[in-house]
């Protein structure tokens, strides 16, 4: 995942560059400043989705400044 893909800063979810909201939340708070990510492509069996409290699938930040 590149690097200038921008992360919800309420939900975690990676973004493409060019949005300017979240896809999954619609939250206007994206942020360049985040570490690391997970694939959850199964979020109803998942035990990370459980702990991040995700319900979509798709890629999330494990960590946004």
């Amino acid at each position: 995942m590149a690097s200038n893909r921008l992360v919800c800063r309420e939900c975690h979810r990676v973004n493409d560059p060019d949005r300017t909201t979240c896809v999954s939340c619609s939250s206007s708070s994206l942020t360049e400043d985040w570490a690391g990510y997970v694939v959850i492509a199964h979020p109803e069996t998942s035990e990370i989705a459980r702990e991040m409290q995700v319900d979509e699938p798709g890629a999330y930040a494990l960590k946004v400044r």
